[in-house]
């Protein structure tokens, strides 16, 4: 028997975070080495912390401390995405691979990690989303926008979420765009009475970002034709149902050399 995979979590004190320690606890062939979080969080059990029994592993403040003590095989970050990029610069080095389901990366920063994975040959995945049926809603949009070149996307997220665009709604529209080629042009000259009514463009795609209590990951994409409409929909109601496609990332990167950008490419 292989020994288990030991995980460190970053932002084990958020929503993400705890149920990545829960699912990771859960598992066999991994073991939850490490935990990181903010200043209130430090020095708590991780697994109170995240709801289940005590699994006498602290919550640390000091994340290189933790890398150096511990030397897990793979970090999970759900931290904020200027802790995550520092994170996983301090981690490739070391040989410690990421897992990075934090939101807000720039492209600049996604291609710089990239060049510092290569540089090290240490694999890496960053995922705008874990679940895996927003990973397969994803593909059939980009299969549809071959055949539906009017599209455009609607995001609905909890009104805790701070970037807009979602990460996913960004990377469905760069798809939707990479598989339809040039935009259509509009039919008439548009002209926005209230500012932002019309959303924002991704790669050439409408995007429109919704923030409300009470929900958690939601996206519509919806092309238009001549006399029929398609609408494409996920919906994530709690952060279990990201815990498949995290956990298989995990399990998956430890054969890469390289980064991995969006869970699809581990599915393919």
């Amino acid at each position: 028997m292989t020994d288990p995979i030991r995980v460190i979590v970053s932002g084990a004190a958020g929503r993400m975070g705890r149920a990545a320690v829960r699912a990771i606890a859960a598992s066999e062939d991994l073991a939850l080495a490490g935990a990181v979080g903010r200043n209130r969080a430090v020095g708590e059990d991780a697994g109170l912390t995240a709801g289940v029994s005590a699994l006498d592993l602290r919550i640390d403040g000091d994340f290189e401390a933790l890398l150096e003590r511990v030397r897990p095989d793979v970090l999970v970050e759900f931290a904020p995405g200027r802790a995550a990029v520092a994170h996983a610069r301090a981690a490739i080095p070391r040989g410690v691979r990421p897992v990075i389901g934090a939101t807000g990366l720039t492209p600049q920063e996604v291609q710089d990690l990239t060049g510092l994975c290569e540089a090290r040959q240490v694999g890496a995945v960053i995922a705008p989303n874990f679940a895996l049926g927003a990973v397969l809603m994803m593909q059939f949009a980009r299969q549809a926008a071959r055949h539906f070149p009017h599209v455009e996307v609607i995001e609905l997220h909890h009104d805790r979420k701070r970037d807009a665009p979602s990460g996913t709604a960004a990377k469905t529209a760069q798809m939707i765009a990479d598989a339809r080629g040039e935009a259509p042009a509009p039919k008439v000259q548009e002209e926005e009475t209230a500012a932002g009514a019309r959303g924002g463009t991704v790669a050439g795609v409408r995007v429109h970002s919704v923030r409300l209590p009470g929900l958690v990951a939601h996206q519509e994409v919806i092309f238009g034709g001549s006399g029929q409409a398609l609408t494409i929909r996920h919906d994530s109601f709690n952060e279990e149902s990201f815990m498949p496609g995290l956990l298989l990332a995990i399990r998956r990167v430890t054969a890469l050399s390289s980064l991995v950008y969006g869970l699809e490419n581990l599915l393919e």
